[in-house]
C-alpha cells in the first residue's frame, strides 16, 4: 500500500500556486520538495499531511481518502501516524530533553528507542534541561520527540534550515535509518540542495508544476 496518493492537487490565494498535481509516496522512501520561496512548497506540505484541504483534488494517506474522514478519525491518523518536523523546535524550555520526548512517547502510546538518541547524538543530554541547550541540539531533541511516537509517515518543513553542514547531514541520516527500520516514509521540504539530494527522490516546485529532477 502506498503511504500517500495526491491526485489532481490544485491550491490559491489570491493567486494560483499549484495545480493538477499527483503526488506518490512508497513505504521506505524519502522525498524532497526544492522550489523558490514563495512557490507552494509548504502549502503543498500541509496538504499532504492534511493540515490544509486543497482546492481541488484528491489526497489518500495510508489507503484513506482525507475528504471522508471525520474530525475525530483525522486528529487520530495524525496522532498516531504522522510526525512533523519544522525549522523551530518549540520544545517545553523548563523540562529535561527526555521529558519533552516523554511527552510524545505517552500520548501515543510507545517507548522512545534509544537508538534513536544515539543516531542523533542526544543520548547524553537527556536529563538537561533544553534550555541549557544549544540551537542545534534542541533541533534534535524536537526531532527525536516526533521519532519516539513511531510515525508511518514523517512531513519535515526545513527541519535543517538552522544547523550546519554537519549536523544536517547527521539528521538525514537518522530520518533515513528510522524510515528505513520502520517501512515508514519522507516528505521534506528543504532550500538546501544538498539535504535534498540525501533523498530518494527530488521533485521541484516550479512554474505551478510540480517536476521530477531526481
Amino acid at each position: 500500500m502506498k503511504l500517500i496518493q495526491a491526485k489532481g492537487i490544485s491550491h490559491s490565494f489570491d493567486y494560483e500556486l499549484f495545480k493538477n498535481i499527483d503526488f506518490e509516496l512508497n513505504p521506505s522512501q524519502s522525498i524532497a520538495i526544492v522550489g523558490k520561496s514563495g512557490s507552494g512548497k509548504s502549502t503543498l506540505l500541509h496538504i499532504l499531511s492534511s493540515f490544509l484541504k486543497p482546492k481541488s483534488g484528491e489526497v489518500i494517506i495510508l489507503g484513506k481518502e482525507l475528504d471522508k474522514l471525520n474530525d475525530e478519525q483525522t486528529d487520530k491518523m495524525r496522532r498516531f501516524d504522522l510526525g512533523m518536523i519544522f525549522q523551530f523546535h518549540h520544545l517545553f524550555k523548563g523540562m529535561k530533553a527526555k521529558e519533552n520526548i516523554d511527552i510524545s512517547s505517552m500520548l501515543s502510546n510507545t517507548i522512545i528507542d534509544e537508538k534513536i538518541a544515539k543516531l542523533l547524538e542526544i543520548d547524553f543530554l537527556m536529563e538537561q534541561k533544553t534550555s541549557e541547550l544549544s540551537g542545534g541540539q534542541q533541533q534534535r531533541v524536537s526531532i527525536a520527540r516526533v521519532l519516539a511516537k513511531k510515525p508511518k509517515i514523517i512531513f519535515a518543513d526545513e527541519p535543517t534550515g538552522n544547523l550546519d553542514k554537519d549536523t544536517a547531514a547527521l539528521v538525514m541520516k537518522a530520518l533515513k535509518d528510522y524510515i528505513k527500520s520502520q517501512n515508514a516514509g519522507l516528505v521534506l521540504v528543504t532550500h538546501d540542495k544538498d539535504v535534498a539530494s540525501m533523498c530518494d527522490e527530488v521533485y521541484m516546485l516550479e512554474n505551478q508544476s510540480l517536476i521530477k529532477i531526481k
